[in-house]
This record gives C-alpha cells, sequence and structure tokens, in this order.
C-alpha cells in the first residue's frame, strides 16, 4: 500500500506540473500560485491561510512575503482586530490569480481531452473518491476540555441540528445532563475532529462500570467520510481503558443515520435503562466481545 502510495504521488506531480519551476508557465512555482489562489478575491486571515493549507508559520510567511515582492499580495494587521494579520490581493495580483485560473481550466481539458468518455468518467470519479479519503485522512481527533469555544461550537450545532429534526424539537434542559465535569477525565471523556483546523465532529463518553456514549455529532461536510465510526470506536477504547465492560447510549427515532451506524458496530437494542424524554431506542454493547 505504501508503495501504490508513493507511486500516485510520483505520477501526480508531474503529471499536474509541481516539479516545474514556473506552474503554469507563469513566474510563480506551484507553492506561490497555490496562495495566492488561497487568498482570493476577499483576502484571508494569515492563521486561517496557514490551517487551510497545513503549512509551517515559517515557510508560509516567505511564500507571502515572495508574493509581496512581486507585488501582488499585500499583508497587514485586520481593521477588526490590531493582532490579527490580513493578506489580501494587489490590483496585479487578482490580474494574475485570474490567469492561473484560466490556465488551470486549460491544463485539466489538456488532461482529459485524450481520454475516451468513459476513461473521463472514470478518472473524474477515482478523483472525487481520492478527494474525499484524503479528506478523511486528514481529520485529527484529540480529547478536549468541554468548555473549550471549538467545543462549544459542536454542541451549539448539535443542538440545533436535533431541533431542526425532531418532530417536537428539542430542548437541551429537558435532555438528561452531560455536565461538564463528567465529560472531562477521570469522569469522562469529550473528543473533537477537526479537519484544517476547523471543528467537523464531537463525541463523549461518561466513563464507569458502565459507559454511556453521549453527544455524537458530524458536520455536514465531514458526513460520508467514516467519522463517526472513528469516533465511536475511539470513545469505545477510551472506556476499555477506563475498565467499563458495557457501553450503552440512547437514541431518538428520526437519526436513522445514528441507528444504522450503532447496530453495525455492534450495539443490540436493549430495554429503555433511563428516562431520556427524547429517546426512542436504547442500545448496549459488550466491550468485552
Amino acid at each position: 500500500m505504501i508503495g501504490q502510495v508513493r507511486s500516485f504521488n510520483r505520477a501526480v506531480t508531474q503529471r499536474i506540473g509541481a516539479l516545474d519551476e514556473a506552474f503554469l508557465a507563469r513566474d510563480l512555482p506551484l507553492g506561490q500560485a497555490r496562495v495566492l489562489w488561497e487568498v482570493g478575491t476577499d483576502g484571508v486571515d494569515v492563521r486561517v491561510l496557514r490551517s487551510r493549507l497545513d503549512l509551517d508559520s515559517g515557510y508560509l510567511s516567505r511564500l507571502l512575503r515572495s508574493l509581496e515582492g512581486a507585488g501582488l499580495v499585500a499583508v497587514g494587521q485586520s481593521r477588526a482586530d490590531g493582532r490579527v494579520r490580513t493578506a489580501h490581493l494587489t490590483a496585479r495580483g487578482a490580474a494574475e490569480r485570474d490567469e492561473l485560473d484560466r490556465l488551470s481550466d486549460q491544463a485539466a481539458r489538456s488532461l482529459l481531452r485524450p481520454l475516451s468518455d468513459r476513461q473521463r468518467d472514470r478518472l473524474v470519479s477515482a478523483m472525487a473518491e481520492v478527494e474525499r479519503l484524503l479528506a478523511a485522512s486528514a481529520i485529527e481527533v484529540s480529547g478536549c476540555d468541554p468548555a473549550h469555544p471549538a467545543a462549544r461550537s459542536c454542541m451549539r450545532a448539535y443542538f440545533g441540528e436535533l431541533d431542526r429534526r425532531f418532530d417536537a424539537g428539542f430542548d437541551p434542559g429537558r435532555s438528561l445532563p452531560a455536565a461538564d465535569a463528567e465529560l472531562t477525565p477521570p469522569s469522562g471523556l469529550l473528543l473533537l475532529a477537526t479537519l484544517h483546523g476547523d471543528p467537523v465532529g464531537i463525541g463523549a463518553v461518561k466513563l464507569g462500570g458502565t459507559a454511556e456514549i453521549k453527544r455524537m455529532w458530524v458536520a455536514e461536510p465531514a458526513r460520508g467520510l467514516g467519522l463517526g465510526r472513528r469516533l465511536l470506536a475511539e470513545l469505545e477504547a477510551a472506556a476499555v481503558a477506563s475498565g467499563a465492560r458495557i457501553a450503552r447510549l440512547e437514541t431518538n427515532r428520526t437519526l436513522g443515520e445514528a441507528i444504522a451506524l450503532y447496530r453495525s458496530a455492534g450495539y443490540r437494542e436493549v430495554p429503555a435503562f433511563n428516562d431520556e424524554p427524547y429517546a426512542d431506542h436504547w442500545f448496549e454493547k459488550d466491550l468485552g466481545q
């Protein structure tokens, strides 16, 4: 598998021109061209740019200085927050970005042109699948303080989705609690998933002899990447490490995709074990199997 990945990387870097000193026959190497494109017409916070491209801050600074030196980008303090640096395209930079867009479309056409219609469909479909799998491999999952702003943001989005989807809406005050202290070690754990620095999912577990899985949620852009299953597996591993032998959870009948995930992960439906007012199904799994 490693050999195939490396072979793919070599083929792609050669075919897209990543090895060329001047990408698309312009005066910019690929790295600078990509940063120019990502700055975009509206400008961008430098921290956001670094996170989006997964670049070392020092290397990104050098790329931006090169673009500034070429008169394509201007970097300065944000008007809204003097502590934040932002990058904006100059008029010359905007024109260069437009030209890079035109040449990139032309390069894509030249890649597709020699292929038959069937080959084009296969290539584009394979590219879409590779893009999604690369996104899945870039997601990072780690323990997080439930009071962290990113965790709070995910929790609000989670509650908001439940309110939209449940027949009678959702009021967190009526639901059984999962307080911050219950989701903080050693009492529990909250996992936060991020993609290029952006929060895209959470999952939590109350630890004990019987573990309780709570707050499972994945943002819409990250669905279909296997993140829900990954979060569930990591929560179960944490439960086992704490000494738990059984994992339990409850869910609402409208969350069909969650129910399918739990059943495929080995959970079996059991009689109600709590009085959660929003639950229609209760599940249990033997973690020792």
